[in-house]
């Protein structure tokens, strides 16, 4: 009987690590896709003054503006729920949000012949996907204890 114990017990420990190891690993992907997003983000809305027309003549102004405050939003969105822990499940819609936009993304390059470009926006749509799903499913962040 208290071997039983003794596996129960460990078997529980194993799979708190697990978990643990599991949650460290999702909020260093957060953390590097909200870092991405941000930088692209800042990028589109304050592009270099020489790069401000080549942009604007392919997507257009409004569409760059747009892209560039939606994905800054979404790296704040990444992050920011879940540190507070207010409105956690936040953190999975923003990542929803950034596969709509990397999906975009990547037809967009596809359609224009960028094959380089639309395999890195697919490895990314894959990444925020994860986030998406894990944050969503199978470890949310829980909300915090209202007092």
């Amino acid at each position: 009987m208290r071997s039983m114990k003794l596996s129960t017990t460990n078997t529980r420990t194993v799979a708190s690590t697990s978990a643990r190891v599991a949650n460290i690993a999702l909020w260093v992907l957060q953390i590097l896709m909200a870092a991405l997003f941000f930088w692209h983000g800042q990028f589109m809305v304050f592009p270099p003054s020489e790069m401000v027309a080549m942009i604007n003549a392919n997507i257009g102004e409004q569409l760059r503006m747009f892209i560039g405050v939606a994905e800054i939003l979404a790296a704040i969105g990444l992050i920011l729920p879940g540190l507070t822990r207010i409105l956690p499940s936040l953190t999975a819609l923003a990542a929803a949000g950034l596969m709509i936009v990397m999906g975009s993304a990547s037809v967009f390059h596809l359609v224009r012949g960028e094959t380089a470009s639309a395999i890195s926006a697919v490895v990314i749509l894959l990444l925020v996907s994860v986030i998406a799903y894990t944050r969503w499913k199978i470890a949310p962040i829980a909300a915090r204890k209202r007092t």
